[in-house]
């Protein structure tokens, strides 16, 4: 019988071996849990609160723990003191407690997370500090969305109105540092960034007036929601202030938890706290460590400690180590936890593979009147803002188009509905300090005054009518870079701004790729692309004018080319055309007059064979485009003064090996060098107008330069006063001027509206006129174009067309010639020895055969008229010239 029992069991525990087990497995009667929080706290207070409410609830559903009663013992922290605090959390860690509701705050739970992961205790804590993670704390396991999801839903708001620069305001701890850091992070990503973070900035800069904008972390909401008895004054203090809250969906557990809150609270001593968003996530946290005790005990789970050998307090007192205990299958614990998947109170509870709970939102809330008011949601299933529940995002593929980003009207601090600019001047800011370049020429530009010790000039009166369209007051103050001696370097005045010494640069300063690595610059006030000036000689028009269009080289061959083609239609044409028979004196005026009456398409002479019209076509071709070329040009120097210059643009610049010669403390000299190769020995600093005109004067040969490169409102005042010097070619660069400011300055911004401002009502160009008014040559200067006279290399593709053409007739005319001539020469009269008797007489009946008239050809025609007689064909015989072989109908004939 006991061997049929043991028969039994085995293939019990083969075919049963989770049931077997489970009922092995006994349940205790009680489980402890444990609970650090701050009970003087608001978010402590709902905690407790919320804590309790799950324990009755878990413990009033048999089905939950299967007879087993939950209890949790709740531990007091101080928060303010870091070190009591955590005294005191390792003082509860003595207990053997199998997981942990909290601690609430980081500091604290940074501490505890060290002990747990040592006693294998899961951590259930809604401290929020991103730096705590599971990778680095296993037992760590965070049951509300961390910072950096809240951070990431401030940051799409500031991104969202475009403001670009935060002032950040938090309590200089672990946890406030922390938030902060990914605040930053998420700002970057944004290209936006924080400007200050201290604590004492706030106090003296009224910041809650209009033209502000406050956003307050999740602290805020919690605070609000949870405390019923809030001042009106404080309320009134934070109207238009938007804050974040985490986003609880609707759902029946946290309906019945909100209907029962009032009766919990009084219950438990709370009576002043509502319900927040903190309550939430910490009732679900119980009820997920209560649904994993009920899977861990299921599975064959055991609750056992053992002690740590390591552990010894060998000094004594009330901090007993040896106490502490390892939990035997906390691991096994943990796991559990970490495969909750239900719907809670404050959501769905899911963790993911980093451990942090799936699908973590937040709404966007505004203070307005006595409450709040929601305007939108972030997730971070699209990481968008948007009026529509996060809970219905989920139901759709995700869309992270920014033009879907939408939130509600806001009122703003100051009651306005008008978007805030999010920063001004504050009237205790510092001066700023304002580099300004000192010139040496080119004044009219900027410079300093050493009469009145002011910076004038073009630029700064751009500058500060500019400033004084910025609905702000901005203090400010310049400093003059440069001794005034010569102009200054702009690359070491941009560099100061770098380096911080000069808040901003003005004045002439171009904007260049490499400046722009390093600083922002406002929208160009004035165009200066590169320019090359050269020494001209002008033209002055005269009775030869019409032969100015070409050069020499140009009418020599054009007037050949007439020649050429009047020659080789004559050829092509002499053997069969009457009009290009007659006397040698005949035929060489038809050769001259053809040729050159091709230029008027007046000819009158009929091409007859195949290979002249084929060449005449190509010729007229070739006639029309020097026809059109020569009046286009012919027109532009009779209407337009014309200069004559070496140098016509930036090719011709580049393949010299003359000096050239830059502006000192230009960007030209580098540009030169690095852009266009050009050796560095060839350039030649120039520091004033005169030294311009001077060089150019004396030219590359005498020790001047061959040009100028330098950027054009400079060349444009310098050619208001030198009449014999022009631009040559045009802008080889588009640049212009802008004002300089360090990386995301907003007055930048600013600034930038301002001068579009000004360049769209005229001032801007009030302001060119007042100090860059050009003289008496400049409007000389502006109309003259270069001398560019059509020359042959132009054309030399359509010559060589119409040359090869001509050659390829003359060559097949030829070959055809020469068939001819030896199908009808008898073969005895023909020699093939050089230098012969014969052989010349050969050539000579060779040449006089292409050059006799080609009879007509022989027409024959069969009339029918009535009768079948065949009319006799009739002969035309050559009688020319008596004795020479002619065709007759096919037939030579030879006469005497």
């Amino acid at each position: 019988m006991k061997i049929v029992f043991l028969m039994l069991l085995l293939v019990s525990l083969f075919l049963f071996p989770n049931e077997i087990h489970k009922s092995l497995a006994a349940r205790p009667s009680v489980v402890s849990i444990g609970s650090i929080l701050r009970f003087n706290s608001t978010t402590g207070g709902v905690s407790a609160v919320a804590i309790r409410a799950a324990l009755e609830d878990i413990n009033s559903d048999p089905t939950v723990l299967n007879g087993t009663t939950l209890q949790v013992d709740m531990r007091d922290t101080n928060c303010d003191d870091g070190f009591l605090g955590m005294v005191e959390a390792l003082q509860f860690m003595e207990t053997d407690a199998i997981a942990i509701i909290g601690p609430q705050c980081s500091t604290i739970a940074h501490i505890i997370s060290y002990v747990a992961n040592e006693l294998q205790v899961p951590l259930m804590s809604f401290a929020s500090d991103a730096t705590l993670s599971s990778i680095q704390f296993p037992f760590f396991v965070r049951t509300m969305p961390s910072d950096l999801y809240e951070m990431a839903a401030v940051a799409a708001v500031v991104d969202y109105y475009q403001w670009k620069i935060v002032t950040a305001i938090y309590i200089d701890d672990d946890y406030g540092r922390n938030g902060i850091a990914a605040l930053d992070d998420e700002l970057t990503a944004r290209r936006c960034k924080i400007s200050y973070k201290l604590l004492a900035l706030a106090n003296g800069l009224n910041m809650m007036g209009n033209g502000y904008v406050w956003i307050a972390t999740d602290w805020l909401s919690s605070y609000l929601d949870a405390n019923s008895s809030v001042r009106a004054e404080t309320i009134n203090d934070m109207q238009g202030v938007l804050t974040v809250r985490p986003h609880i969906p609707k759902s029946k557990m946290k309906s019945n938890l909100m209907s029962k809150w009032n009766s919990l609270s009084k219950k438990y001593n709370h009576s002043d706290l509502r319900l927040s968003a903190y309550g939430f996530y910490v009732y679900d946290s119980v009820w997920a460590v209560a649904r994993a005790l009920d899977s861990f005990f299921d599975d064959g789970g055991r609750i056992s400690f053992k002690n740590d050998s390591r552990l010894r307090d060998e000094t004594g007192g009330s901090l007993h180590l040896e106490a502490m205990s390892v939990f035997d299958m906390g691991k096994k614990l943990l796991d559990k936890i970490r495969q909750a998947n239900f719907t809670g109170a404050s959501g769905q509870v899911q963790f993911n593979a980093q451990g942090e709970l799936i699908h973590p939102a937040y709404d966007i809330i505004s203070i307005i009147g006595n409450g709040v008011r929601t305007i939108g949601f972030w997730s971070n299933y699209t990481r968008l803002l948007s009026t529509v529940l996060p809970e219905d995002l989920y139901l759709k593929p995700p869309n992270t188009s920014l033009a879907n980003q939408h939130l509600y009207d806001v009122i703003w601090p100051g009651e306005t509905a008008q978007k805030p600019r999010g920063w001004v001047f504050p009237s205790n800011a510092k001066e700023l300090i304002i580099g300004v370049p000192n010139r040496f020429s080119f004044k009219e530009f900027v410079t300093l005054d050493n009469a009145t010790g002011k910076m004038t000039g073009y630029c700064i009166d751009v500058f500060t009518q500019a400033l004084s369209l910025l609905p702000y007051p901005v203090t400010y103050r310049f400093r003059a870079f440069g001794t005034g001696t010569a102009n200054p370097h702009y690359d070491q005045l941009i560099q100061k701004v770098v380096d911080n010494e000069f808040d901003a640069a003005i004045g002439d300063i171009a904007i260049t790729m490499n400046r722009t690595q390093t600083l922002d610059f406002t929208q160009p006030f004035i165009e200066s692309g590169l320019v090359i000036l050269a020494p001209v000689k002008k033209h002055i028009t005269n009775s030869w004018a019409f032969l100015q269009p070409f050069t020499l080289g140009m009418w020599c061959v054009t007037g050949l080319s007439f020649l050429v083609v009047g020659a080789v239609i004559w050829v092509l044409e002499h053997r069969i055309n009457d009009d290009f028979r007659g006397s040698p004196r005949q035929q060489l005026i038809t050769i001259v007059w053809f040729s050159f009456s091709t230029l008027f398409f007046a000819h009158r002479e009929n091409t007859m064979s195949a290979l002249g019209r084929g060449v005449l076509i190509i010729w007229l071709f070739v006639v029309l485009i020097i026809q059109s070329s020569y009046t286009a040009s012919l027109t532009s120097i009779l209407t337009v003064q014309q200069l004559d210059t070496s140098i016509r643009g930036l090719d011709d610049l580049k393949n010299s090996d003359y000096t050239i010669g830059f502006q000192v403390g230009s960007f030209a000299e580098e540009y030169m060098v690095k852009e266009l190769n050009i050796s560095r020995s060839r350039l030649k600093a120039l520091g004033s107008p005169e030294e311009y005109a001077e060089n150019l004067k004396l030219g590359p040969k005498k020790g001047g330069v061959m040009a100028i490169v330098d950027e054009r409102p400079y060349v444009e005042l310098f050619l208001s006063t030198n009449c014999k010097i022009a631009v040559a070619g045009s802008d080889f660069t588009s640049r212009g001027w802008g004002f300089a400011f360090p990386r995301d300055s907003p007055l930048q911004v600013d600034l930038s509206t301002a001068i579009l401002t000004l360049s769209e009502n005229g001032e801007l160009q009030r302001i060119h006129d007042k100090w860059l008014r050009t003289g008496d040559c400049s409007a000389d200067n502006t109309e003259f174009v270069d001398s560019n006279q059509l020359r042959l290399e132009s054309f030399m593709g359509l010559f060589l067309i119409c040359g090869a053409a001509c050659a390829l007739a003359l060559l097949i005319y030829f070959g055809i010639m020469l068939r001819q001539y030896l199908r009808h020469e008898p073969p005895e009269s023909i020699s093939t020895e050089p230098g012969s008797s014969k052989s010349k007489c050969s050539l000579k009946r060779f040449i006089s055969f292409v050059d006799d008239r080609e009879p007509p050809k022989q027409k024959r025609s069969l009339r029918l008229s009535g009768s079948s007689m065949p009319t006799t064909p009739t002969s035309n015989v050559d009688i020319e010239r008596p004795g020479r072989p002619t065709r007759n109908g096919g037939v030579v004939n030879i006469e005497s």
